[in-house]
């Protein structure tokens, strides 16, 4: 394979414990911090350990002629990825977080502690790391390709995500807005909505989707559709409650103008710094993203 190897780009951020020290200074302000709030730093530091344990176990099983980096959540938004980079990431959220700046690179995600979090984006143990590198650089593997949303505004700004996109107000004020979907119109006042991929509807959707008492059937991961699900819809003489969710498919899309003269704001993935603004008599168009997830299996 000389030659041929790919990069091994490693995805992290500051663990809870990393975070802690660095707000209050020393380890004893940290855990006196976290006891006034009924919380031990004893569990905080086990998870630091067991992910920089991952970390070190990933970066070992790494064969030493392969090119390799690192990069900070915080700093995707300036990484340039290469076509045939393998991405390691360390929990669902950087999966997540990581997904929106690819564009068909393999995804592995480790699980650091599988005692304490879920296995959906991150279903292998860092021990694991040496053969799926090898299966990632052979194209073997089986790879499991999950649908993403994007988010298209009229002046050409685009965000895309993987669990679902936000639309509606950034503070608690009632956002304002005109909802088109397959043929209807209704002009709405709600606490926003949100479009959902498959993999989004076991966590916000789902729990809108349970709100809802719906029996609107929800996208699988790997199918080419999305939901979407409107907040607490308010009837009034000039705004509706009758549109309030739905499923898209295929070409489908979700047209939303803007009745807001400020605050206005469209996220994903519940990234709410990384936004765009909506403002007044802006458009965006909610659609099945042309990317995927590429995850390891």
């Amino acid at each position: 394979m000389a030659g041929m190897a790919p990069r091994v780009v490693i995805v992290t951020r500051a663990t809870e414990f990393v975070e802690l020290i660095g707000h209050h200074g020393t380890r004893e302000q940290a855990r006196f911090f976290l006891e006034t709030r009924g919380r031990s730093i004893d569990e905080v530091e086990t998870i630091d350990r067991r992910t920089r344990a991952a970390i070190e176990t990933v970066s070992a099983a790494i064969p030493s002629e392969w090119p390799r980096t690192h990069v900070d959540r915080s700093d995707l938004d300036r990484f340039l990825f290469r076509p045939d980079d393998v991405v390691v990431a360390f929990s669902n959220g950087l999966v997540a977080n990581v997904a929106k700046y690819l564009s068909g690179q393999v995804v592995i995600g480790i699980n650091p502690d599988p005692g304490r979090s879920e296995a959906i984006l991150v279903p292998h143990p860092s021990a694991a790391i040496g053969r799926l590198l090898e299966r990632a650089a052979r194209q073997e593997g089986e790879i499991e390709e999950r649908t993403m949303v994007e988010a298209l505004l009229d002046d050409g700004q685009r965000l895309l995500a993987l669990n679902e996109v936000f639309i509606g107000h950034a503070s608690h004020q009632s956002a304002r807005y005109v909802l088109e979907w397959a043929g209807q119109r209704e002009r709405q006042s709600s606490s926003g909505l949100i479009v959902t991929t498959g993999t989004g509807a076991t966590g916000w959707g789902r729990s809108i989707h349970l709100c809802h008492r719906s029996e609107l059937a929800m996208p699988h991961p790997t199918e080419p559709a999305l939901a979407f699900f409107v907040r607490e819809a308010w009837p009034s003489p000039i705004s509706g409650a009758g549109l309030t969710e739905g499923r898209l498919e295929a070409t489908d899309q979700l047209l939303v103008t803007s009745q807001m003269n400020d605050g206005g704001v469209i996220f994903g993935d519940g990234i709410e710094a990384d936004h765009l603004d909506f403002g007044w008599g802006q458009t965006v168009a909610v659609r099945i993203a042309s990317e995927q997830l590429r995850l390891l299996r």
